[in-house]
C-alpha cells in the first residue's frame, strides 16, 4: 500500500510587471505547485521515516514537471525553493521529509543544478500561509534571485494532512539592485558562485 495518498494539486502563477518602477515589457513569472496528501503518520510516533520520504520522490517529480511546463521549460528557471506544512496531528519531521524527495526532484528535472533548494516548513492548521524561500538554481550567491513565493491551500492541510510545495521563478526581484554576484556571472561549479 502506497504511505502517498493525493487529496488535491494546487498550482498558482504570479507574473510580475514591475514593484512601483519601470514596467518590464515582459514580466517575470513564479509559479507554486502544491499537493495535499494524508499524512501516514499522523497521530503516531514512527522511527523510520525514509520510507515515505522515497515514495514522495514521484510526488516531487510530478510537481517539478507542472512546474517546468507552466514556466515554459526548464531554461527559462532561475530561481527555486519548496515548502511544507504539517497538519496539527503531524510532526516538524513529517515537513523535513520533503528536504530530500522535493529537493532531489527538482534537480532532476531541471538538469541538476547545484546551488542548495532553500526551504521552510510548519506546522498549522487549514488556510496557513507560508512563504517558500527562493534561491538561484545555480548559485546562492546571486543576490537578485533572493526572494519568496506564496504557498497555501485555504482547506488544507487538514489535522491528519501534509502540504507539500515546490516553487519555481523565471526571474529574480524585478527591481533587483543590491550589487553582488550577477547571474549572467554564475559559473555553477560549486553551487554558491
Amino acid at each position: 500500500m502506497s504511505l502517498v495518498s493525493i487529496r488535491k494539486v494546487k498550482l498558482d502563477v504570479e507574473e510580475v510587471f514591475h514593484e512601483g518602477g519601470p514596467r518590464r515589457s515582459s514580466p517575470f513569472s513564479i509559479a507554486v505547485a502544491t499537493a495535499v496528501i494524508t499524512n501516514p503518520y499522523a497521530g503516531k510516533y514512527v522511527e523510520d521515516l525514509l520510507p515515505f520520504m522515497q515514495e514522495l520522490r514521484a510526488l516531487g517529480s510530478e510537481l517539478s514537471e507542472r512546474l517546468i511546463h507552466t514556466l515554459g521549460g526548464a531554461q527559462v528557471v532561475q530561481a527555486y525553493g519548496k515548502g511544507a506544512i504539517v497538519g496539527e496531528d503531524g510532526e516538524l519531521e513529517h515537513g523535513a521529509v520533503w528536504h530530500e524527495a522535493g529537493g532531489w526532484a527538482m534537480r532532476e528535472a531541471l538538469g541538476n543544478p547545484k546551488a542548495i533548494v532553500p526551504a521552510g516548513k510548519t506546522i498549522a492548521s487549514p488556510g496557513t500561509r507560508i512563504m517558500i524561500p527562493l534561491g538561484h538554481v545555480h548559485a546562492a550567491y546571486v543576490r537578485s534571485h533572493f526572494g519568496v513565493a506564496e504557498m497555501t491551500v485555504w482547506d488544507g492541510p487538514r489535522r491528519g494532512e501534509i502540504a507539500f510545495g515546490l516553487a519555481m521563478s523565471t526571474g529574480g526581484r524585478i527591481h533587483s539592485r543590491l550589487g553582488g554576484l550577477d547571474a549572467k556571472d554564475v559559473k555553477g561549479e560549486d553551487g554558491l558562485r
